[in-house]
């Protein structure tokens, strides 16, 4: 019995590895993408030096938004406080942030349908 309850241990300790690596992996691939998004937007807006100024601010601010976001969910506690998915959880947490600002800033490249006198900055649709 000692040794099924040490297997079981050694399989959800295993499992759980996994599954942080996935979590991982999924936001390293959201951070490249949101680095190659706002990389494009300021190549393609370039000569509009006030919206490029603004969208450096916004994007900064963004940040801290984010990073404020984790702490308010996850807020400082003893080690394994949050049991033993805690990496995971922040990972997934900030992989779903960064996936949300991705599609916000996508807008600058997709652009807005022609007649919406709301579209300030954005580019009209080609």
């Amino acid at each position: 019995m000692k040794e099924l309850l040490i297997l079981a241990i050694i399989f959800l300790t295993l499992l759980n590895t996994v599954f942080a690596q996935n979590e991982g992996n999924q936001y390293a691939k959201s951070e490249k993408e949101i680095n190659a998004v706002y990389q494009k937007i300021l190549r393609e807006y370039s000569a509009d030096k006030e919206f490029i100024k603004n969208l450096k601010t916004s994007q900064r601010l963004w940040i801290q938004f984010r990073d404020a976001e984790i702490k308010a969910r996850y807020p400082n506690q003893t080690p394994g406080y949050y049991g033993s998915v805690y990496a995971s959880c922040v990972s997934g947490l900030k992989t779903q942030l960064t996936n949300e600002r991705i599609k916000t800033l996508k807008i600058w490249l997709t652009g807005i349908e022609e007649g919406d006198v709301c579209s300030g900055s954005v580019r009209i649709k080609k």
